[in-house]
């Protein structure tokens, strides 16, 4: 990637085709939240009013404790929530009735593996939901399907098939679905690649191996495949390993590659934010935080390189938080020493700064992702104080409100997932659902 001269922002001449986001799943109603940055993975709620002022007195309507470990983010679909768990020693999916917060059932889906870092857990990555069927995928390398009833219909394991879990810490990256396959992007220090099995069999449809030469650490990614379209055609946008590619979803086939995201070299440019896509832009934050870089993802499948840069900011960025998008706009959430709890918000075809509002700053950080909802922002903290930010609509949002749960452990890092006109909300050690005051 070219280094950019002054100032921060570095444009390039930019011509807009439409391509819509492929949703992956048919409900995309107020009570669907179908996986881990919602049915079209941009962050992004249907509906017009959620809560935004509340308390553990006032404004939940039930809290339900989760026990073990996990910061899975909870689905939604069909009056009842998903989410991962790790419990005695076991992978567990869990449904929930999402009317009071009780469980459903559970279901045992290997053994549990986490437990390497202080935010990690084995069931960090989000399940996700398509139809009838609920996927489920474990640092222990499971990857199972299971129905609305609880009954596994298929199960498998990547390490077996494919070589053992490399990664310095817990696992991140959350499966997702195409129209045909349930995908799994594995980015380690040794064998990665990205892989596709047919979502009612569970028979391996492609993989493709994607070794990409990064040094040490910043070969490791904990990021989540984007289901996109590119000119029509189905494809998969994977972010890590210092390179964007692109992916045919009915084969693999890898149609476009930008590198040089790490010029330097650096050895734990590791990548946890993942990118996030509106129309033919995918925005993609690296460097731990410090670079954003917004490209025209059918221009890269032209084969352009670097010509597909549409802007570059050294200035901003994002390091666990993944951004969300809608209309044109990109919030950006900072979590780096200096700039922790900035949010920012961009123009998406320009990378330009449209306003920022500063949480209260403290030595708490940010790992859930923010979320659009209504003409509000928010922003929760790893000891689960959620910033709600609004009037989105108005030139100058403000910070309208600071809400504080009792479940302040650290750490939260599952994102808030809205509930027609609700939000749920996993802390450390709870599942809320929340109402407001």
């Amino acid at each position: 990637m070219r280094e950019f001269d002054s100032p921060s922002v570095a444009l390039i001449p930019l011509v807009l085709v439409t391509a819509l986001l492929v949703g992956t799943s048919s409900t995309r109603g107020a009570d669907s939240w179908t996986q881990w940055r919602g049915p079209d993975q941009n962050g992004v709620a249907v509906g017009e009013r959620f809560p935004v002022r509340w308390s553990e007195n006032d404004g939940v309507t039930w809290k339900t404790e989760i026990p073990g470990s996990g910061g899975s983010t909870p689905v939604i679909a069909g009056g009842s929530a998903y989410l991962t768990a790790g419990v005695d020693d076991k992978n567990l999916l869990i449904a929930l009735d999402v009317k009071d917060g009780s469980v459903s059932w559970q279901v045992a889906l290997g053994n549990d593996r986490g437990g390497k870092h202080k935010k990690g857990s084995g069931s960090n990555p989000s399940p996700v939901i398509d139809g009838e069927l609920i996927y489920a995928y474990y640092r222990s390398g499971d990857l199972a399907c299971v129905n609305r009833r609880g009954d596994v219909q298929w199960q498998l394991n990547l390490q077996d098939r494919f070589g053992e879990d490399t990664l310095w810490w817990d696992l991140g990256s959350s499966p997702t679905v195409t129209q045909d396959a349930v995908v799994v992007a594995v980015m380690q220090t040794g064998p990665s690649y990205v892989v596709a099995f047919d979502k009612k069999s569970g028979e391996q449809l492609w993989k493709s191996d994607r070794m990409l030469g990064a040094p040490e650490e910043a070969a490791q990614s904990y990021t989540t495949p984007l289901v996109v379209e590119i000119q029509g055609r189905e494809t998969i946008a994977v972010m890590g390993a210092d390179h964007l590619t692109l992916h045919r979803a009915n084969d693999g086939q890898e149609i476009g590659k930008l590198g040089g995201f790490n010029p330097s070299g650096e050895r734990f440019f590791r990548s946890i934010s993942s990118p996030v896509a509106e129309g033919n832009l995918i925005v993609c934050p690296y460097s731990r935080g410090a670079t954003l870089t917004a490209v025209n993802m059918e221009e890269l499948a032209n084969g352009k390189g670097e010509d597909a840069i549409v802007w570059f900011r050294d200035d901003l960025g994002s390091d666990v938080p993944t951004p969300a998008a809608v209309n044109g706009r990109v919030y950006v959430v900072s979590d780096g020493r200096a700039s922790r709890g900035l949010v920012s918000c961009l123009d998406i075809h320009t990378g330009e700064t449209l306003w920022e509002v500063q949480t209260p700053r403290s030595r708490i950080g940010f790992s859930s992702s923010p979320l659009v909802a209504g003409d509000h922002l928010y922003v929760t903290s790893e000891v689960g104080t959620t910033y709600v930010i609004g009037p989105l609509s108005a030139p100058q949002p403000e910070l309208v409100a600071e809400n504080q749960i009792a479940d302040d452990a650290q750490y939260t890092v599952a994102s808030p997932a809205p509930l027609d006109g609700s939000l749920l909300l996993r802390s450390r050690n709870n599942l809320y659902r929340i109402q407001g005051k």
